[in-house]
C-alpha cells in the first residue's frame, strides 16, 4: 500500500514544482484577450513572452524607485504610464515590419534600457560634463549605463533625456526620443538637442 501512496505523492509534489514555471511561460498579459496580431506574436513566441515578463518588472521597478523617491509624485508616475501605453501602440506599429519579430525584440529591448538608464534602475559610471560650442553655459551631463543595448542618461538644466546606443558607421551614436542624439567619436561629441540645434561638444576641464 505504501508504494502507490508515495507515487501518487510524489506526483503531486513535481506537478507543484512544475506549475510556477508553466505559469511564467507566458508574457505578463493574458492570451485569452489579445486584441492585435504583435499581441498574438508575443503569446506565440518564447523569446518576445520573456521580453514582456521583463518589461513588466521594470515597469514596477520605476514606479517604485518614483515612489521611495517622491520625484514628481503622482504626476510622474501617471507620466511614466501615459508614456507606456504610448509605447505599446508603438510596439504593436511592428505589424508593418518585414520581420516582426525582429521589430518587436528591439522595441523591448530599448524601452527596458531606456527605463533601467531612466529611473536609476542600473548603475552607470561617474557623470562626463560636456561644454557645447565653447559656451561654459551650455553644459550637457552624460552618464553611460551598462543596460543591454547600452545608453546614455543626458542632463540638461531640468530635463532628462535617455539615449540608446544605435548602429553607426564610426563612433558611438546614442537616439533619444523626437531626433534628439548623442554621437561620441573620440575626445569630441556631436550632439543635437533639441534637433535642430547640432552642436560640438567636449569634456569640461
Amino acid at each position: 500500500m505504501k508504494a502507490p501512496y508515495i507515487t501518487a505523492l510524489l506526483g503531486l509534489t513535481l506537478l507543484a514544482c512544475a506549475t510556477p514555471a508553466l505559469a511564467q511561460s507566458g508574457p505578463a498579459f493574458d492570451c485569452s484577450k489579445t486584441e492585435h496580431e504583435i499581441e498574438d506574436l508575443i503569446c506565440q513566441n518564447e523569446e518576445l513572452a520573456g521580453k514582456d515578463r521583463k518589461m513588466a518588472e521594470v515597469y514596477k521597478q520605476a514606479i517604485a524607485a518614483m515612489e521611495e523617491v517622491d520625484a514628481g509624485g503622482p504626476e510622474a508616475i501617471k507620466e511614466l504610464k501615459v508614456m507606456q501605453r504610448g509605447w505599446i501602440g508603438g510596439r504593436n506599429d511592428c505589424w508593418k515590419a518585414e520581420d516582426k519579430r525582429l521589430c518587436t525584440a528591439g522595441a523591448y529591448d530599448r524601452r527596458i534600457a531606456e527605463m533601467q538608464a531612466k529611473y536609476f534602475l542600473v548603475d552607470g559610471g561617474e557623470p562626463v560634463f560636456y561644454m557645447c560650442n565653447g559656451n561654459p553655459a551650455y553644459v550637457i551631463v552624460a552618464t553611460f549605463i551598462p543596460t543591454d543595448p547600452p545608453s546614455v542618461r543626458l542632463e540638461r538644466g531640468d530635463t532628462t533625456k535617455v539615449g540608446i546606443l544605435s548602429p553607426s558607421g564610426s563612433g558611438s551614436r546614442y537616439d533619444a526620443d523626437f531626433g534628439v542624439y548623442f554621437w561620441v567619436k573620440g575626445d569630441e561629441v556631436q550632439a543635437a538637442w533639441p534637433p535642430d540645434n547640432e552642436m560640438t561638444c567636449v569634456v569640461r576641464k
